[in-house]
């Protein structure tokens, strides 16, 4: 397929599910084209992630035109119990602070001030 990136082979640390979920809680107008590009996924296997979320409560959108707004269900906990009292908030927080501690410099103090 032209444009899709090579899929990884091997185990990882994040379900499919939490990347989409992560790319649509980035950007609530997102298209499902370029979450599949940034998940390293099909656009099939987005729609069918997507649904499952939407099926588990964690994620609503309606339509505006020809797009689709997405709305993150942030208060829902996660689904297995080993995950205790975790929200979908939670998660999110942990994704975007791991973010932030990669893309900072090395030689940053912890709040990214130098």
């Amino acid at each position: 397929m032209d444009g899709v990136a090579k899929p990884y082979v091997g185990w990882t640390f994040l379900t499919n599910h939490a990347r989409v979920l992560a790319a649509v809680a980035e950007d609530d107008s997102t298209r499902i084209r370029d979450i599949a590009a940034r998940c390293r996924l099909t656009e099939r296997a987005v729609q069918r992630i997507i649904a499952d979320l939407e099926e588990g409560g964690y994620l609503t959108h309606i339509r505006q035109g020809r797009s689709n707004l997405y709305r993150v269900a942030s208060d829902t906990m996660l689904r297995h119990p080993a995950d205790g009292e975790a929200s979908v908030a939670d998660l999110l927080a942990l994704l975007v602070r791991h973010d932030r501690v990669i893309a900072a410099p090395a030689d940053a103090e912890p709040d990214g001030q130098r």
